[in-house]
């Protein structure tokens, strides 16, 4: 037999013994401790919702989900550290999507990842409604006479915002383009002071989620006049929508998250994974404490969490672009 039908023959049985290794390894998944990678300090909404995922998913999986939080950057460092890790299922991302996908756009020649082309989309699992809320000391009660009052004192109505890139600046951004109005931004590092000089009267408004703005609101400190939902929700059934309150087609602006794994991460962990995810995000109790923190669950399959982050994505791209936003 000649050398090189040997060395054939060699190499083909050693491929398949490696190929029967790597399938047997992806059907024992998982066989040891997953990381999940929060690129958010503790305790805002992304480390809420990544601890009950990495909680409940190491009941259903028998292998402990360790949360890993990464922050810095606005999400870019711990994306970034997913997105070049092992396609093996062992290291996944607890992402804040819609920020990633603003993020994608307005910081485009800085960040090192491609939110389509590294991640495989795991499941979306929740999202945080944003609401438009005034100080009282605004004369207005409602959307229509908010409109009204900007458009009579063109930038001199203040709007407050938690950051450059972030989805409350964004969504105030996409509402004041599309009925031509002029207000000032004024950008702030976080919800926190944000919030601490919307209620003081040193800025006048924001869109800002409706966790951090509620027991403003109960209080009779805020004004809220409308929320970003495509329907109403149930922590402020009385107020009304922005389509609702003024008639713009489809408004519909939410902080989404999701679970992402690094591109090509064997389809069968991943559907694993999701299907996973989706029993969990069923029962009540995950539920209710998920609303506790201002997520209301939304779970998407892997393909329609890849349709939905596309969508962001686009929809971002043509607000930053028509409304000409730059970072701050």
């Amino acid at each position: 037999m000649k050398k090189s039908l040997i060395f054939a023959l060699c190499m083909s049985a050693l491929s398949s013994n490696i190929y029967a290794q790597s399938s047997a390894a992806i059907k024992n998944y998982p066989d040891k401790q997953v990381r999940m990678v929060i690129p958010f300090p503790p305790g805002g909404a992304t480390d809420v919702i990544g601890r009950i995922m990495a909680q409940e998913l190491s009941k259903t999986l028998n292998q402990q989900v360790v949360p890993d939080n990464r922050g810095g950057d606005s999400g870019n460092i711990g994306a970034d550290i997913v997105a070049k890790s092992s396609p093996d299922g062992y290291t996944l991302l607890m992402g804040a999507l819609t920020s990633h996908s603003i993020n994608s756009n307005l910081d485009k020649d800085k960040i090192k990842y491609n939110l389509e082309k590294d991640f495989t989309p795991v499941a979306i699992v929740g999202v945080v409604p944003l609401v438009f809320v005034v100080n009282p000391s605004v004369p207005v009660k409602n959307m229509k006479e908010f409109i009204a009052y900007a458009k009579a004192n063109p930038g001199k109505l203040t709007f407050a915002s938690s950051g450059a890139g972030a989805p409350q600046r964004l969504a105030m951004e996409m509402f004041r383009y599309q009925l031509g109005l002029d207000l000032l931004h004024v950008p702030y590092k976080g919800s926190g002071p944000a919030m601490t000089d919307l209620v003081g009267g040193q800025v006048l408004s924001m869109s800002e989620t409706v966790p951090a703005a509620l027991q403003f609101i109960q209080a009779g400190q805020l004004r809220a006049l409308a929320v970003t939902t495509n329907k109403r929700i149930s922590q402020l059934p009385d107020v009304p929508t922005v389509t609702e309150a003024t008639g713009i087609p489809n408004f519909d602006v939410v902080s989404m998250f999701g679970i992402e794994a690094p591109a090509d991460t064997p389809k069968f962990i991943v559907n694993k994974l999701s299907a996973e995810i989706k029993t969990i995000l069923q029962r009540p109790d995950v539920q209710e404490r998920m609303l506790a923190a201002g997520v209301y669950v939304n779970y998407l399959s892997p393909a329609e969490s890849s349709k939905r982050i596309t969508r962001e994505l686009n929809m971002w791209a043509k607000v930053i672009k028509d409304a000409n936003i730059k970072v701050d």
